[in-house]
């Protein structure tokens, strides 16, 4: 029994160690077992790894083509360079000054035919009406005179020449000869110039006004029959596709604003259009002053009313439209354009002047923003983040 006994206890001895070092082995073990396991998961799912990144990356990011922007009703701004001397002036959509001509009889006489009405849209040179003035008929025949006579003064001429240089006629004879013939198609020209500016009448006396520019005929003052005097006038017409900003400006301003300056103009109804200054008139006697800019792209009609930013003085800063500042998590922001999308960039504000904010830091000054419509992006900015929360 004794033996036995002690063969018990021997082997119960060595259960417990065997037990201790495979919990102990186990311990060791665990860890890179689990290792193990995490670089195998990470292996077979190596997107896993990516999504953390992913999601950082759109964190303030609203993804938006810029073709769908328009259509979202976020409209694209451009980062600008200015001073705090900016203006909103009122203005209207004018005719350039070239742009538009009022066409007068050349010459007395009846309107045979008139081939415009209000609205035609006429090229340069293209026939407006028809005249007959038996002055033009006088000046025709005119024509035809100076030119007979210029033929036979030059046949003249070359004869005595051939007379001369025979020793038949005297030099002075020839050189007579030869000033009649320069006199005589002087005389033709003359005649020629003056039946162009006649609208050159026929022998019926009949002539043609013709429109000096390319355009629309916005009035027409006569009806055919009518018997006008020279320079009476026939019809008006106006080149629509060329207009200019004309903006009202107070004598006391007139001093911040240069030639070239850019200009942002409104108008209900429409987008903003963009212009830049190319003549600055003073009123008389300290009256208001007027600015005249030529407009960039597409342009409203003549006639419509204006609001117009323009950047006066001299001056570096940054500035973006006031409404493309949101504020975004507490930051000031802006919504920079990529071609994916619109991210919130934290910025620094300054100065708010004229519908425009001064941006002291954030933005390097070559960026597109949203501008209009700005808000509609922080909201669906807002919206994603509380889905992530949830």
């Amino acid at each position: 029994m004794a033996i036995d006994r002690k063969l018990l206890i021997g082997v119960a001895a060595t259960a417990v160690v065997a037990a201790g070092g495979g919990f102990l082995a186990a311990r060791l073990s665990t860890p890179a077992a689990s290792s193990a396991k995490s670089v195998e998961a990470g292996a077979d799912n190596p997107v896993a790894g990516e999504k953390k990144e992913e999601g950082e990356q759109a964190k303030g990011f609203v993804a938006l083509k810029r073709d769908d922007a328009a259509a979202a009703g976020v409209q694209l701004a451009k980062v600008e360079r200015g001073s705090g001397s900016d203006l909103v002036l009122s203005g209207r959509v004018s005719n350039a000054a070239n742009a538009q001509s009022s066409v007068g009889a050349p010459l007395a006489g009846a309107v045979v035919e008139l081939r415009v009405a209000a609205g035609s849209v006429v090229r340069k040179g293209a026939a407006i009406a028809l005249i007959r003035s038996p002055e033009g008929a006088a000046n025709n025949a005119a024509v035809d005179a100076a030119r007979a006579g210029a033929e036979a003064a030059s046949a003249a001429d070359a004869r005595d020449k051939t007379l001369f240089d025979k020793g038949v006629i005297a030099r002075q004879e020839w050189e007579a000869t030869h000033a009649a013939a320069l006199k005589a198609q002087a005389d033709l020209r003359s005649a020629m110039a003056q039946s162009s500016a006649m609208g050159s009448p026929g022998p019926n006396g009949v002539a043609t006004v013709r429109s000096p520019i390319n355009g629309v005929v916005t009035r027409v003052l006569v009806s055919p029959g009518a018997v006008l005097i020279d320079g009476a006038e026939i019809v008006q017409i106006s080149d629509a596709s060329r207009v200019e900003l004309v903006l009202d400006v107070p004598a006391a301003s007139l001093g911040l604003i240069m030639i070239g300056r850019h200009v942002e103009a409104r108008w209900t109804g429409g987008s903003t259009v963009e212009a830049e200054v190319i003549g600055v008139a003073p009123g008389m006697s300290g009256a208001s002053g007027v600015v005249r800019a030529r407009l960039m792209g597409a342009a409203p009609p003549a006639g419509t009313i204006v609001s117009a930013r323009v950047i006066g003085g001299q001056g570096d800063a940054l500035t973006v439209p006031s409404e493309a500042v949101q504020t975004v998590s507490g930051v000031s922001s802006v919504f920079v354009a990529d071609e994916e999308g619109f991210r919130a960039t934290p910025v620094v504000i300054g100065r708010v002047a004229a519908g425009r904010t001064e941006i002291v830091s954030g933005l390097k000054g070559d960026e597109q923003v949203a501008g209009v419509g700005a808000f509609l992006l922080k909201a669906d900015l807002a919206k994603s983040e509380a889905k992530d929360e949830d």
